[in-house]
């Protein structure tokens, strides 16, 4: 696996498209760093690169799918403010996908910071909520 892994971030120049990252960060970047603790991903969260910033919260799906919250929601506040609409999908999906897991969390993720999300990012992120909370979430009646 570190041998697919560092080939990857070697020739990551050519990751350079939503489905290439999308199909690959999860399960090369995401599960090597599930087992080798790394900063690799605050390093790609602060990247100019808009590719190397996708990778960062894309590949913690694979946390996401084991159970921990924490790095997605870090990898998260540090792209709150990204400027990217492609960042913002990004985001809102995983959030999302903490709340298929567990609600409660993403809810009081989105609580602290809905206020300062991209439009996209918030509604990518409420999508499964209830109609009622989820148009509170949209009228800042949180």
């Amino acid at each position: 696996m570190a041998i697919i892994y560092t080939f990857y971030l070697q020739n990551i120049q050519w990751i350079n498209n939503w489905d290439l990252v999308d199909l690959s960060a999860e399960h090369i970047i995401g599960k090597y760093l599930w087992f080798n603790k790394s900063s690799v991903l605050y390093q790609l969260a602060k990247s100019e690169n808009l590719w190397e910033r996708r990778i960062s919260i894309i590949s913690t799906f694979y946390f996401i799918k084991c159970g921990d919250f924490q790095p997605t929601l870090e990898i998260a506040k540090i792209l709150l403010n990204d400027e990217h609409d492609l960042i913002h999908k990004a985001v809102g999906w995983m959030l999302r996908e903490i709340g298929k897991r567990d609600f409660d969390y993403e809810n009081n993720f989105l609580k602290l910071n809905y206020k300062k999300m991209p439009r996209t990012m918030l509604r990518y992120a409420i999508e499964k909520f209830p109609e009622s909370l989820r148009q509170d979430y949209l009228k800042n009646k949180i």
